[in-house]
């Protein structure tokens, strides 16, 4: 059955929650991205979300939850660390993983044992979590791979007719996904990165916090229990090239004759580009991609300048978005 996407404002959490209740999928803002919501108790919702955004089943969900009464009710061994992690950072854009309550669907976490979880730092969010009075996984509002949605538009451009119900709640405040930490091993490893910091984790926990690497042979065998670890994401139609080297890029784009977008902070590059030129952050990455969509860009540059290499959670996004590597 095709659907009538309805645009919510942010004082109409009652509308929002009875589709939820009755089984339909709502998207809602955080601070992070908008998130595509179903209340986690509530099996065949959580298919249908796996199904609207055409997301592969390995790819586990992050549980939303508005008070620390929830955890309990959906994690089970919660360590110590959770409650100084929680301290510190929620509500915020940190998600832990801890072990998944033999009550919550297997499909919440992609048949693993484990779970994520992070209290969203938005009013509209946490209202809308306890009126439907549990916990809501909710993974980004977009079709799989594509850029994640930022404001009640970018829903909408990839979601309209497929769910019930948006909530405009105005631009995400951060702009990217939250930092995923896992504390279950032996030591605490980020798996995602975001906004909140290896240093800022650090400080909370008095000891070392590691990266997640396939790589390197540490981690082998470690279940891959966060989201945005396993495949492409975030990509514009357009191929997105990262260039390091400034003279590179200088002569790349004065042989450019395609319609380009720059994404750079060195405002001389400006000057060069066959197309448009934004700046390089975080907070609007996401909307500079969904841009290149719209105007029917031919490729996308970013240029990554030493402090954008230092900025590991937009680097991810950069990294796993791109087809191109222009060392």
């Amino acid at each position: 059955m095709t659907l009538c996407t309805l645009v919510l404002s942010s004082d109409q959490i009652e509308t929002a929650a009875r589709f939820l209740l009755n089984g339909e999928i709502v998207a809602f803002p955080t601070e992070t991205v908008y998130g595509l919501g179903a209340p986690i108790f509530y099996p065949e919702s959580i298919a249908k979300i796996y199904q609207i955004k055409n997301r592969p089943v390995d790819n586990p969900l992050i549980a939303h939850i508005s008070n620390l009464e929830q955890l309990k009710s959906i994690a089970i061994d919660i360590p110590q660390e959770v409650e100084r992690l929680a301290a510190a950072f929620w509500p915020g854009p940190l998600t832990i993983v801890c072990k998944r309550h033999p009550s919550v669907p297997a499909s919440v976490s992609a048949g693993l044992d484990t779970i994520a979880v992070r209290m969203p730092n938005h009013p509209v969010a946490l209202a809308l979590i306890e009126r439907v009075g549990e916990p809501l996984v909710a993974p980004s509002a977009n079709l799989s791979g594509k850029p994640s949605p930022t404001v009640a538009a970018h829903v909408i451009e990839d979601l309209a007719n497929s769910i019930a119900a948006v909530i405009d709640g105005g631009s995400s405040l951060i702009g990217i996904e939250s930092t995923v930490v896992n504390l279950l091993g032996k030591h605490p490893v980020i798996l995602r990165p975001g906004a909140i910091t290896e240093l800022a984790l650090q400080e909370v926990l008095q000891r070392p916090v590691e990266f997640y690497s396939c790589s390197d042979g540490r981690h082998e065998g470690e279940q891959l229990s966060s989201p945005g670890m396993k495949y492409r994401h975030y990509a514009p139609k357009a191929p997105l090239k990262l260039f390091f080297d400034r003279e590179k890029l200088f002569d790349y784009l004065i042989a450019q004759t395609e319609k380009v977008l720059l994404l750079s902070n060195d405002i001389c590059f400006s000057l060069l580009a066959n197309g448009a030129h934004f700046p390089l952050c975080s907070k609007t990455l996401y909307c500079s991609l969904r841009y290149a969509d719209s105007e029917h860009f031919e490729q996308v540059l970013a240029y990554c300048d030493k402090n954008i290499i230092k900025d590991r959670a937009l680097m991810d996004r950069l990294t796993r978005a791109s087809a191109v590597v222009c060392v």
